[in-house]
């Protein structure tokens, strides 16, 4: 057994990550500790595995499935399957499907969402690989809507041919990740642990050395792993407004930048334009694939609104439409504007977005008489972790898929249904790294003596529900679909004072664990949208409304 003492040391260089038109941020909140929780390696219990994957989404799975091919794969599901971006999004997977589409098409519409920032070599990449992926979903079973013996083809916002394939009408992310979790547990050489949180990433100067972990049954835990994957999906708990589960409040982007990890592109939430707004209720998506089908927007005084700010109108890429719905909501001081599908009907819904329909049905809206209330709300997280082609992040060791990540390939604002595409693409160039990887490793079992202590504080205790609740306003408020300086700056100042009495405590329990990793990342976002003074994409700023190639047309990567 080797002695190290981590208390002050972290891994990172740059093996890994292309430096491509980086700009960096330092952060300059100095008061987070390297680890969340107090440790002693010699006082836990351990596990040993080939490969450590965090997180059970489309990217998660698919890393997963390849990496089991030549090793040991453990996943980690923070709550039980479902609760995933994955398994929750309604909308489909894009890629090349109809003989009149091509792939420069499909990639010329990628970098014209981006906004001038994608990758074009991941956009290639990615592209490219999407037939490929689609077929072997298919051959796991996977129930992609069809036509006349045909796959099935819709068409979203941003697109220029119809080239989305659906699950079950709208339940397409649970199709896909029904389907993979299927493979998964038919896959001996793959154990699922679910309920169980992922604290901190352990590290030491060769990279990630795997992960501590808390489970209700068997406490504190380390879990060694050759090769560690973060899979871990979204923020958009971050604000009140959100599509999002509630797994999706950032752990993995903190764990990763306590690490060490640079971060990119965290400016840049992506806002749904419709999601059914019923005062009370929870937020949940409306998809744009019913505007793919003719479904108009409407404002509080029953007038079409959408031609006045786009020349594709309703099908226009999802920043136009969502600022344009806020605009209309700030005009006629309505808390929502409405969508209208009476040209369909309620039988034509069911029949293609079950979802929606049943959704609607049980807060008794009659789609044959009635229009549907919806608003924006934050729903796909741009940025993350900065990878490479191959999905390793700058920690040797530690890759990153999915939503956590930052690939390139959205730029400054996600294409529709390119999300899923990412996701199985990525999961499966990782897996096949890793794969290649550990087959070469000796697995002979050892671990290191890492210890982490962290002083009492002898500051005030908040309360961490009320820090948590106020954390998602003030972001919706202040750092949402419109945003300018002196709200920005205000906001740190907000964060920075709940920080200081939230992260100096040590904590036993996962929800007080999200609250600090909650915090940690509100403040990144916020700091890298008060640099970016311009609007570019998702993001808008009220007091620099205009695109700046000259001086912004680059990436803002974090570093602690």
């Amino acid at each position: 057994m080797r002695d190290m003492n981590i208390k002050s040391r972290r891994a990172g260089n740059d093996a890994g990550v292309k430096p491509q038109h980086l700009q960096d941020i330092m952060n300059t909140s100095n008061d987070e500790h390297r680890y969340l929780a107090r440790f002693d390696t010699r006082a836990m219990g351990h596990l040993y595995t080939d490969c450590l994957v965090i997180g059970a989404g489309a990217g998660g799975l698919r890393t997963a499935l390849e990496a089991a091919k030549s090793g040991r794969v453990l996943v980690l599901v923070k709550n039980k399957v479902p609760d995933s971006n994955t398994y929750n999004a309604q909308g489909g997977i894009a890629t090349v499907i109809r003989k009149d589409d091509t792939f420069e098409s499909h990639i010329d519409d990628t970098l014209q969402t981006g906004c001038g920032l994608c990758d074009r070599d991941t956009v290639e990449m990615v592209v490219r690989n999407g037939p490929s992926q689609l077929q072997q979903l298919l051959e796991w079973k996977t129930p992609f809507d069809m036509e006349e013996g045909q796959l099935a083809a819709g068409r979203e916002g941003g697109h220029s041919n119809y080239r989305i394939a659906h699950a079950l009408g709208d339940a397409t992310g649970k199709a896909i990740a029904q389907s993979l979790w299927d493979q998964v547990r038919a896959n001996p050489s793959i154990k699922i642990f679910e309920d169980c949180f992922c604290i901190d990433l352990l590290t030491n100067d060769s990279g990630c050395l795997g992960a501590i972990t808390h489970h209700p049954a068997h406490g504190m835990q380390c879990i060694w792993a050759h090769r560690t994957v973060l899979a871990t999906g979204g923020a958009g708990r971050l604000w009140r407004e959100t599509t999002n589960p509630p797994s999706a409040t950032s752990d993995g982007l903190a764990m990763a930048y306590r690490a060490g990890a640079v971060l990119a592109d965290l400016e840049f939430m992506q806002f749904h334009p419709t999601t059914l707004y019923i005062a009370g209720a929870e937020r949940t998506l409306v998809t744009e694939a019913r505007r793919g089908q003719g479904a108009r927007l409407g404002n509080s005084k029953g007038q079409r609104f959408m031609p006045d700010y786009h020349d594709m109108a309703e099908l226009a890429p999802r920043d136009v439409v969502s600022r344009a719905i806020a605009n209309q909501m700030e005009k006629n001081g309505a808390t929502h504007v409405f969508l209208d599908v009476r040209h369909r009907g309620r039988k034509w819904l069911q029949k293609h977005f079950p979802t929606i329909s049943a959704l609607c049905d049980s807060f008794d809206i009659n789609v044959d008489e009635n229009l549907i209330p919806v608003r924006p709300s934050a729903h796909y997280m741009v940025g993350g972790v900065k990878t490479d082609l191959n999905g390793r992040t700058n920690i040797p060791h530690l890759f990153c898929c999915g939503e956590a990540a930052a690939t390139g390939l959205h730029g400054g604002n996600r294409l529709a249904s390119n999300s899923l595409l990412e996701a199985v693409v990525f999961g499966k160039k990782c897996g096949e790294i890793i794969a290649h990887e550990i087959a070469t490793i000796d697995n002979g079992a050892s671990y290191m003596k890492i210890t982490h202590e962290i002083e009492e504080s002898k500051r005030t205790q908040l309360d961490i529900t009320d820090v948590e609740n106020s954390l998602r306003s003030v972001m919706w408020r202040n750092v949402g679909l419109e945003r300018h300086a002196d709200r920005l700056s205000e906001t740190i100042e907000i964060i920075d004072f709940w920080k200081r009495y939230v992260m100096d405590k040590v904590f036993d329990k996962p929800a007080d664990w999200q609250c600090q990793n909650m915090l940690t990342i509100s403040r990144l976002i916020t700091q890298s949208a008060l640099r970016r003074q311009e609007s570019r994409g998702v993001h808008y700023r009220n007091d620099y409304p205009d695109q700046d190639d000259g001086n912004f047309k680059h990436h803002f990567a974090i570093k602690k």
